[in-house]
């Protein structure tokens, strides 16, 4: 698949199922990863993966972080809450370790963890695999950040869900180009 392909093609998967990708086929996509824009060269992406039963215990973790955000969730949220991880074969949860003081502004650190995540999606795509984006309350969460090594300055971009597409949405129309662009002559 060539790259404009990828790019026009790619759509977030509604269900997975096994295969995920390989340690080989995944090493790749999270090498596309870290090929993203890098004002200051600050490689501010970090992969934690998730496979296997590290997904269950993970989770354990999201329903802890979600009873203490919400002491009086009902017990179906809860369980709704350990199942998320259990959506795909793979998880990549993407981070940014932000510097605070640094010359290169936080949102441009942001940015770059964000077109990574984009490289991932893309590259799981061109690889045949299917992937999902997720966020929510438990990337915000200083406990779930604290759990997966982290440190309360640093961002979770996103739960990068990834392996075979079960289902795929229907493919969304190409939305009309000159409703988003102008030209500015000055």
């Amino acid at each position: 698949m060539d790259a404009i392909d990828a790019l026009t093609t790619r759509r977030s998967a509604a269900q997975f199922a096994e295969p995920a990708p390989d340690d080989e086929t995944l090493a790749k996509i999270l090498g596309a990863a870290m090929r993203a824009p890098d004002h200051g060269k600050l490689k501010p992406w970090r992969f934690i993966v998730l496979r296997g039963d590290a997904r269950k215990r993970f989770g354990d973790v999201m329903v802890e972080a979600m009873k203490r955000r919400e002491p009086d969730a009902a017990a179906n949220m809860l369980e709704r809450e350990r199942e998320k991880p259990l959506r795909a074969p793979l998880i990549v949860v993407l981070a940014a370790a932000i510097k605070e003081d640094h010359k290169i502004p936080v949102v441009e650190q942001l940015l770059a963890a964000g077109a990574a995540a984009e490289n991932i999606m893309i590259a799981a795509h061109a690889l045949g695999y299917g992937a999902a984006w997720k966020t929510g309350a438990p990337a915000y969460d200083n406990f779930v950040k604290e759990t997966l090594g982290l440190s309360p300055s640093d961002a979770i971009v996103g739960f990068l869900y990834l392996g075979t597409p079960a289902t795929m949405p229907a493919a969304l129309p190409q939305p009309e180009l000159s409703s988003f662009v102008r030209h500015w002559n000055g």
